[in-house]
């Protein structure tokens, strides 16, 4: 009895009851809660609630897409994957824009977190326990040269451009400048999709053999396999109370930062740990797997999602609404996010990876955080 009880649904997907329970609560009692601004301990309570439900739930919807991965392949796992998790990064940003004060570094900060957390922090785990277990680890040199050259080309336009046009006397664009850059934005990230998912989808394939059979510590390992409905629907079902959780959490987000007189770029890693924190997982255990190809698939389609749709998405909410949206990096990230991409290319040029790429990236991470908070 016992063990049927441990295998059934409501056992194995605790997250997802507990999810539509707190979206049940804050829709009955939320809003009374949520504006006591004058007391601060509710706030910091619903924010330390939604914030651990979205991280688990997160946790959840990746299991599932990696679940479903088994029989999509790549790189069409890692691509639903991506979209599933910067579903929640938009939404995240949209709500913080639309009902929290202003803040028109938002959108930037959490697309350079993403950028820093991503391409420096995870790879660098990655290749560090990759490389520690393997010695060196093999990948598909035409994917990663693909995935570079459209982040490192959306990157300096979105992210440090702004800093250098005189059409506005703040690090903005124009609005004809906005339009522009969402239209070929979408347009040159939906072309990398074609490239990736048809025309040349074996670019993103590794055409090297597993070195080993190892299958990393999973929760959900001992209980019987599922089918692909399955996962789609509770893909599905994960992502629906996520998104209108990620928006209730908004409220407190914004009153944190404004009370505790917050870096400012702090709002911004917030909302990048909560989106990246799956793909995290998943990339640093398929790096574990020997499965290097699929941790940079999901490492770089992260990034280049992040600045490709993210972008394109808050200029429109900018403009509908009427908000400012600054993209322009300050000088010192700007550094550090072009000496991110040039180690990114002789990181991702040889087709083979060990510890010392990893270790290098790692360190620039740690740039990363000594800046943001001195």
């Amino acid at each position: 009895m016992l063990k049927k009880l441990r295998q059934s649904i409501l056992f194995i997907e605790a997250p997802l009851w507990i999810s539509w329970a707190a979206v049940v609560f804050f829709a009955l009692y939320g809003e009374n809660w949520l504006n006591s601004l004058n007391h601060s301990l509710p706030l910091v309570l619903a924010f330390v609630c939604l914030f651990f439900i979205i991280l688990w739930n997160s946790f959840e919807v990746a299991h599932h897409v990696e679940a479903l991965a088994e029989s999509l392949k790549e790189p069409y796992s890692t691509v639903i994957l991506t979209f599933t998790v910067i579903s929640i990064e938009i939404s995240l940003i949209v709500s913080i824009m639309v009902t929290g004060a202003e803040n028109p570094t938002l959108a930037r900060d959490t697309m350079y977190s993403v950028v820093m957390i991503i391409l420096n922090g995870v790879v660098g785990v990655s290749l560090l326990v990759g490389g520690l277990r393997y010695k060196e680890q093999q990948y598909n040199l035409q994917g990663s040269i693909a995935f570079l050259s459209v982040i490192i080309l959306l990157s300096v336009i979105g992210l440090i451009l702004p800093n250098f046009t005189h059409s506005t006397t703040a690090p903005t664009f124009s609005t004809f400048q906005e339009i522009f850059l969402i239209v070929t934005s979408l347009a040159i990230y939906g072309l990398f999709l074609i490239i990736q998912t048809i025309s040349h989808r074996t670019h993103f394939i590794s055409p090297f053999k597993a070195q080993e059979n190892y299958t990393p510590f999973d929760l959900h390992t001992s209980y019987p396999p599922k089918p692909i409905k399955y996962h789609t629907i509770l893909v599905i079902s994960y992502l629906i109370p996520t998104l209108i959780l990620a928006k209730i959490a908004a409220t407190p987000i914004n009153y944190l930062l404004t009370s505790l007189k917050a870096p400012a770029a702090l709002g911004g890693m917030l909302v990048a740990i909560l989106v990246v924190a799956p793909e995290a997982v998943s990339a640093i255990r398929a790096s574990l797997a020997n499965q290097l190809q699929r941790s940079v698939n999901i490492s770089l389609g992260s990034v280049l999602a992040s600045i490709g749709l993210t972008i394109p998405v808050i200029l429109i909410v900018g403009l509908a609404t009427g908000k400012t949206v600054i993209l322009g990096l300050d000088y010192s990230d700007t550094i550090i996010l072009l000496l991110s991409a040039i180690m990114g290319i002789l990181t991702f040029i040889s087709g083979r990876a060990n510890i010392l790429q990893g270790g290098i990236h790692l360190l620039l991470f740690f740039v990363y955080i000594l800046m943001l908070f001195d």
